[in-house]
């Protein structure tokens, strides 16, 4: 789901290839190689054809956050219909330096809000590393439950979920 929101601080945004520095910076970021994994991103191409391919996949939404006053992105929001989940995932990133300030909660609700009022899931899960606290204690606050563990690709993760009709 692309749409521009407004939250108290932040505008969440659909991801354009000018945030190409932008998700340069994110991928490469310690969380981000620790819990989500090596994109093999080294340079701003390499940034625009990953923002590319996303772009191209209908069943894959980005949206960058940032904050109001500035026009900075921050971190980014994604929801996922993958082929091998029944249901689409809601996920979240953000840049090292404006963590704990509750930027990403803040988006991730407002986001969240927006994808129970539209009506177009009946379910959405949330998926991580069991050892990412900080993501299950966002997931947790944001109202998923922790539903199941499976093994993909010898990595077990953990799925989270709310039923939203």
């Amino acid at each position: 789901m692309y749409k521009e929101i407004l939250t108290d601080r932040l505008l969440i945004r659909p991801i354009t290839v000018g945030d190409a520095n932008f998700i340069y910076s994110l991928v490469n970021s310690n969380g981000w190689l620790k819990y989500i994994g090596d994109r093999n991103i080294r340079n701003n191409q390499d940034a625009e054809n990953y923002i590319q391919k996303i772009l191209e996949n209908k069943n894959y939404y980005y949206n960058v956050f940032e904050i109001k006053e500035t026009k900075e992105p921050i971190g980014i929001i994604t929801f996922l219909h993958r082929d091998n989940h029944e249901f689409p995932d809601i996920g979240f990133a953000l840049l090292p330096k404006y963590e704990k300030k509750g930027y990403t909660f803040e988006a991730s609700k407002e986001y969240l809000n927006e994808i129970i009022k539209s009506k177009i899931c009946k379910k959405i899960i949330g998926i991580t590393v069991p050892e990412n606290e900080n993501s299950i204690k966002l997931l947790r606050r944001l109202g998923l439950e922790f539903e199941s563990k499976v093994k993909v690709e010898n990595e077990e993760l953990s799925i989270y979920s709310m039923t939203i009709l």
